[in-house]
């Protein structure tokens, strides 16, 4: 399972990009969304890893 991680940024951030380009912006515009994807992300990841390092 922990190995599928990665995927869910990469999922996310394709969705928003496409998103963006639906609505006429250009990737430039939807900066500060990459940004909040790859920051929920990552705590989302990091949660994970230390529930899977506790539970151990």
């Amino acid at each position: 399972m922990i190995k599928f991680f990665f995927l869910l940024p990469i999922i996310m951030c394709a969705i928003w990009a496409w998103y963006l380009d639906a609505r006429g912006y250009n990737l430039k515009q939807g900066v500060k969304g990459f940004t909040y994807i790859i920051a929920f992300n990552s705590i989302i990841i990091g949660f994970f890893v230390m529930m899977i390092w506790v539970t151990h």
